[in-house]
């Protein structure tokens, strides 16, 4: 029953990390107050673009991200561009999107199911009377610390060649080659240089290691506390 136990804290501890993994992407993404302007401004992608404003820019960019999150049936967005209103996504980058969207919404359930196993386990405890105090703990530190230092490695391996993982990234995860865009015609490309992604997932990592290591460094103090206790 011990093994038990403290396998259930293991798998409630690397749920609850792609429970906060997923959370760190959406608040990078959703909740970062003017991200975006930021790294339009970064990156100058106004001069890629046909004449627009910064303010029409960052429309599109919120329909985008509704169509993401599924708030929105299609991405067939219309704004002003050198003068004259016109759609601002062609028939590519809306196929791509779809796959885009399926992907982050794929993500989303991903993390309600997540949620839903962290909530489970912990049932099984409570209802199989574990002491729970003294056997979670530790557990979610031995999974926080795994599941930690596997997506550490991975991040480092990533990091040495961005561009070169990025393709793979997108291999893996598509089954065409809509992800391969055109700078001369699509704006897709334009608007999300490679170096939003590098910054994004800088973001992600930082706010995703913060995180991991608040939660991994309280449980560590409740074991510590707990073995001095017994």
């Amino acid at each position: 029953m011990k093994l038990f136990h403290r396998l259930a804290g293991i798998l409630a501890a690397f749920c609850l990390m792609i429970v906060l993994f997923v959370t760190s992407v959406e608040a990078v993404v959703y909740w970062t107050p003017g991200y975006f302007e930021q790294e339009y401004t970064k990156y100058n992608v106004l001069d890629q673009l046909p004449p627009m404003t910064m303010e029409d820019l960052l429309d599109v960019t919120d329909e985008m991200m509704d169509y993401l999150k599924g708030k929105r049936e299609d991405l067939h967005v219309t704004t002003v561009m050198g003068g004259e209103e016109r759609e601002f996504f062609n028939a590519r980058e809306i196929a791509h999107m779809e796959d885009v969207q399926v992907l982050f919404l794929k993500a989303m359930s991903l993390r309600r199911i997540c949620l839903s196993i962290c909530i489970l386990c912990l049932a099984l405890l409570l209802i199989t009377k574990a002491p729970v105090r003294r056997v979670l703990p530790p557990s979610i530190c031995i999974g926080t610390g795994l599941f930690f230092g596997i997506t550490a490695v991975l991040a480092g391996i990533i990091s040495s060649n961005f561009s070169k993982y990025f393709v793979i990234f997108h291999h893996i995860f598509f089954d065409n080659d809509l992800w391969i865009l055109d700078p001369a015609t699509d704006m897709l490309i334009n608007i999300v240089p490679e170096g939003f992604f590098m910054d994004t997932a800088a973001r992600i990592g930082l706010l995703f290691g913060i995180s991991s290591a608040v939660l991994f460094g309280l449980c560590l103090f409740l074991t510590l506390r707990g073995r001095r206790r017994a």
